[in-house]
């Protein structure tokens, strides 16, 4: 099964916590796939990708750069994998059907906004009760804390 960790922000915003992220994942050896609600967001954090770092940037592509399977990080508004990606980052209410695909789902959601709260609480249930493992991440003054 998946191993499914959600990530709570409260105290960043997703464009300062993707980036490291998937510094990490790409440390592992690993290619994401990250999915987001809109086309208009997936472009923005595409910008965000380049530029975050002074020192360099995380390699990824899209639609537009085409040559997928060459991108160790694809961000999409499609259900797809297209780089042969293990990890799949789920952000902006992004929905995939194919999450037992994965070897890992992050699944990141905004603290502050109540519905995205709520729809992280219905997908954890959901994916329990389908068999996945599942993590709880909460950003605390040290960095990510895992809750029971």
């Amino acid at each position: 099964m998946t191993e499914i960790s959600f990530y709570h922000l409260e105290r960043h915003t997703l464009e300062q916590t993707l980036p490291k992220l998937l510094e990490k994942v790409l440390g592992t050896g690993g290619r994401a796939v990250v999915m987001l609600g809109s086309a208009e967001r997936r472009d923005a954090l595409n910008d965000v990708l380049w530029t975050f770092d002074d020192r360099g940037f995380l390699p990824h592509g899209t639609e537009a750069d085409g040559h997928a399977e060459a991108q160790p990080v694809w961000l999409t508004v499609e259900d797809e994998n297209p780089n042969g990606a293990t990890f799949l980052v789920l952000a902006d209410g992004a929905s995939s059907d194919r999450v037992g695909n994965y070897e890992r789902c992050l699944e990141l959601f905004d603290g502050r906004d109540n519905t995205a709260v709520t729809t992280a609480r219905a997908r954890w249930q959901a994916y329990k009760d389908a068999g996945h493992a599942v993590r709880y991440f909460q950003q605390g003054e040290r960095g990510w804390e895992e809750k029971g």
